[in-house]
C-alpha cells in the first residue's frame, strides 16, 4: 500500500496541473476525475480527490511558500514541477500525521531527490520565522501555532533523519557519474597506411519553403463569451442571494413584537410632549447632568462658553422682567400649565393604545395570511399530484415510441452506410484543392515580407541621417563666459540698476523689517488672547452659579415627574387591546390544528407516491424484456439469412 503512494502523487500532480491550465470550476473538476477514476481503488481514489481539492482550498497558504521558493530557486527550476512542490508542502503540512513517516518518505524518494532535499531544507528552516508571520495575517496566530507549526515541529527530528537519507543518496549518485567518466588513452600514428579517398559531397536537397502558421486566434474562443457567461453566473447568484433574504425575512407589516419604527417613535414623541410644557420660565428648565460644581459633564469650547453665558444673562433678565410684573399685578400661568400638562399625557395614552391596537391587529393579518397560504398550498399539491400521474403515463407512451424510432434507425444506418463506399475520391479532390489553397497563400506572404523589408531599410536609412546631423552639432564649439564681479552693474543704463552685491544689502534690510512687523503682531496676538481667556474664566463662573440653581430646581421636578410614570399600566387595561389579544390568540390556536393536519397529509401522500414509482418501475422493466428479446430473435435471423440467403425465416412465413 504504501509503495504504490508514489505513482499515486504523481497522477495527483497531473490533475493539479490540468486544473490550474483549464480555470474551470472545482465541483465540475472533481466530478469528471471521480468518473475518470471509476476503475481505480475507492482508497486510492480518495487520497488522490483529497490532494487536489487540498491544496485549491488551501492554495493561499501554499503559494505563501512556493513563491518565495521559486524567487530564491528559480533559475534551477521549471515551472512545471510547482505542481509537485504544492501537493509535497500539503502532505507536510495537512496530512502528515495520517499518512505517517514512512508513506511520507515513500513519496519523497519516489520524485526528484536533489529537488525534494532543496525544497524541504528551505521549508523547515524558515517555518517559525517569516512563514509563520504570513500565515498568521491570513488566519488567527494560535489557531496557527496550535494546528500546523505545533505538528510540523513534532515532526522535525524524523524529518531531519529524512533528509538525511537524501542527501547520502544524492552523494552516491554523484559519486557514480565521477566513476562512469573514462581518462582518454593516447594511441601512435599510423603513418604507413594511406589516407582513402574523400567521399563525394552530396547534393543538397532542395527543401520546401515552410508555409506561413497559422495564428492562435483562429482558435481561440472570443473573450465576451467568457464574459458573459461570468456576467450571468453573477446575476445569478445575485438573484439566489436576494430571494433567500426575502425567504428570511418576515413581513415588516405584522411583525409580532414592535416595530424599529415604533421603538424610535415613542421615546420622541414623549420629548415632544416634554418640551411643549417647557416655555421660557426659570422652573421649567432642564436640570444639569451633575449636581458638583466643578465638574462639567461636557468639554465646551470658548464660543460655547459664551453663548451659554449670553444666554444665563438673558435668562436673568426675563426673570426679573417677571418679578417686576408679578409685583404690579400680573398673574402666573401655572394653573394653565398644569391643566395643559394633564391633556398632553391624556394624549400619549390614546396615541398609544392606538399603536399597540394596530401592532394587534397586524398581528392578526399576519396569522390569517398564514392560515390562507397553508390552503392554497394543499390545493397546490392536490393539482401538482394530479399532474404527476399524467406525465408519468405520457413518459411511458414516448418510451414506446422512442423504441420504435430506434429500430427505424438501425435500418436507415445500414442503408446509408452502403452508400459511402466512393468518398475516396471526394477525399484526393479536397486534399488538391486544400494544396492550391496553401500555394496561394504561401505567394502572398512572401509579397508582404519584400515590403516590409524595403520599409525596415528605408526607416534605418532615415535614422542614420538624424545620427548624422546630431554629431555635427556636438561637433560645434561651445562660448565660454568669462569672470563675473558682482560689485559692478550690468550696462544697460536703466534708471533703478543695481549691482549684485547692492541687490543682497537691499533684501537683507527689507527682511530685518518683515522680522521688526511680525513681532509686533505676536505681541499683539497674545494681549488679545489674555483678555479672552479672563472673560471665558468669569463666564464659567456664572455658569456654574445657574447650573447649581438649576440642579436644584430639578430635584423639586422630580418627585412630579413620578406621578406619570403610571400610562402605560392604563393601555394594557383597554377593552379593545384585551379583546384583540384574545382573536390572536385563537387564529394561533387555528393555526397548529391547520399545520398538524398538513403533517399527517404528507405523510399519507409521500406513501402513496411510492407505491406508484414501484409500479412504474416493474411496468418499464417488463416493456425492457420484450425489446430485448425481440432484438435478439431479430439478430438471430440475420445471422441466418446470411450464411443461407434462400432459407425463409419463421417471421415471414407467418406474415403470408
Amino acid at each position: 500500500m504504501s509503495s504504490s503512494y508514489g505513482s499515486l502523487v504523481k497522477e495527483a500532480i497531473v490533475l493539479l496541473d490540468k486544473f490550474i491550465a483549464g480555470r474551470q470550476c472545482l465541483d465540475d473538476f472533481m466530478e469528471d476525475v471521480s468518473k475518470d477514476l471509476q476503475n481505480m481503488d475507492t482508497l486510492h481514489k480518495k487520497f488522490i480527490l483529497d490532494v487536489v481539492s487540498g491544496c485549491t482550498e488551501h492554495k493561499k497558504l501554499l503559494d505563501v511558500v512556493i513563491n518565495v521558493f521559486y524567487g530564491q530557486n528559480g533559475k534551477c527550476l521549471s515551472r512545471g514541477d510547482r505542481s509537485q512542490f504544492v501537493i509535497i508542502c500539503y502532505l507536510a503540512t495537512f496530512a502528515l500525521d495520517d499518512l505517517g513517516l514512512q508513506r511520507f518518505s515513500n513519496i519523497v524518494k519516489s520524485l526528484d531527490i536533489k529537488k525534494m532535499h532543496t525544497f524541504l531544507t528551505f521549508f523547515f528552516t524558515n517555518l517559525t520565522t517569516w512563514i509563520q508571520q504570513e500565515w498568521n495575517d491570513i488566519y488567527d496566530a494560535a489557531y496557527v501555532e496550535k494546528h500546523w507549526i505545533g505538528p510540523l515541529l513534532r515532526w522535525r527530528p524524523e524529518i531531519d533523519i529524512l533528509m538525511d537519507q537524501l542527501a547520502v543518496k544524492m552523494s552516491r549518485g554523484s559519486q557514480v557519474k565521477k566513476a562512469q567518466i573514462k581518462t582518454t588513452e593516447p594511441q601512435e600514428f599510423s603513418l604507413t597506411k594511406p589516407k582513402p579517398p574523400p567521399l563525394p559531397m552530396p547534393e543538397l536537397i532542395p527543401q520546401q519553403e515552410k508555409c506561413k502558421p497559422v495564428p492562435n486566434s483562429t482558435y481561440r474562443a472570443p473573450k465576451e463569451m467568457q464574459m458573459i457567461e461570468e456576467l450571468k453566473q453573477k446575476n445569478h447568484q445575485k438573484s439566489e442571494e436576494l430571494l433567500y433574504e426575502a425567504n428570511i425575512k418576515q413581513f415588516r407589516c405584522v411583525n409580532p413584537k414592535k416595530s424599529e419604527h415604533t421603538k424610535k417613535v415613542t421615546p420622541v414623541v414623549k420629548e415632544d410632549f416634554d418640551s411643549k410644557l417647557k416655555f421660557n420660565s426659570f422652573n421649567s428648565s432642564e436640570s444639569p447632568s451633575s449636581n458638583k460644581s466643578n465638574s462639567w459633564s461636557i468639554k465646551l469650547n470658548s464660543a460655547a462658553i459664551l453663548r451659554q453665558g449670553a444666554l444665563y444673562d438673558r435668562q436673568v433678565e426675563e426673570e426679573l422682567q417677571r418679578m417686576e410684573r408679578l409685583v404690579e399685578g400680573a398673574r402666573e400661568p401655572s394653573s394653565f400649565l398644569q391643566w395643559q400638562k394633564e391633556m398632553r399625557e391624556k394624549d400619549l395614552q390614546e396615541e398609544l393604545a392606538k399603536i399597540e391596537r394596530r401592532r394587534l391587529e397586524g398581528r392578526i393579518s399576519y396569522e390569517e395570511a398564514a392560515m390562507a397560504r397553508t390552503r392554497i398550498m394543499e390545493r397546490n399539491q392536490k393539482t401538482a399530484q394530479l399532474k404527476k400521474e399524467e406525465t408519468a403515463q405520457l413518459m411511458r407512451r414516448y418510451a414506446e415510441k422512442r423504441l420504435q424510432e430506434e429500430k427505424e434507425m438501425r435500418d436507415l444506418v445500414q442503408q446509408v452506410a452502403e452508400g459511402h463506399k466512393n468518398s475516396k475520391t471526394a477525399k484526393e479532390k479536397l486534399q488538391k484543392f486544400k494544396q492550391s489553397i496553401v500555394k496561394e497563400v504561401s505567394e502572398q506572404g512572401r509579397e508582404l515580407l519584400r515590403q516590409a523589408l524595403e520599409e525596415a531599410q528605408a526607416e534605418l536609412s532615415r535614422k542614420f541621417e538624424i545620427i548624422h546631423e546630431i554629431r555635427a552639432i556636438e561637433s560645434l564649439p561651445h562660448i565660454r563666459v568669462g569672470n563675473f564681479d558682482d560689485t559692478e552693474t550690468a550696462g544697460h543704463k536703466l534708471l533703478g540698476e543695481m549691482s549684485l552685491a547692492e541687490l543682497k544689502e537691499r533684501l537683507a534690510l527689507l527682511k530685518e523689517a518683515q522680522q521688526t512687523e511680525q513681532q509686533e503682531k505676536r505681541e499683539h496676538i497674545l494681549e488679545e488672547k489674555q483678555n479672552k481667556k479672563q472673560l471665558l474664566l468669569e463666564q464659567l463662573d456664572t455658569i456654574d452659579l445657574h447650573r447649581r440653581a438649576l440642579a436644584q430646581a430639578a430635584a423639586i421636578r422630580k418627585g412630579e415627574r413620578k406621578a406619570r410614570l403610571g400610562f402605560q399600566q392604563s393601555v394594557t387595561q383597554d377593552m379593545t387591546v384585551l379583546a384583540l389579544q384574545r382573536k390572536l390568540e385563537e387564529k394561533k390556536h387555528e393555526r397548529q390544528r391547520l399545520k398538524q393536519i398538513e403533517s399527517k397529509k404528507a405523510k399519507t401522500s409521500k406513501q402513496a407516491a411510492a407505491h406508484t414509482v414501484r409500479h412504474t418501475e416493474t411496468h418499464n422493466r417488463k416493456g425492457l424484456k420484450e425489446n430485448s428479446w425481440e432484438e435478439l430473435e431479430l439478430s438471430l435471423e440475420r445471422h441466418i439469412q446470411k450464411d443461407t440467403p434462400y432459407v425463409v425465416s419463421p417471421t415471414e412465413t407467418l406474415k403470408t
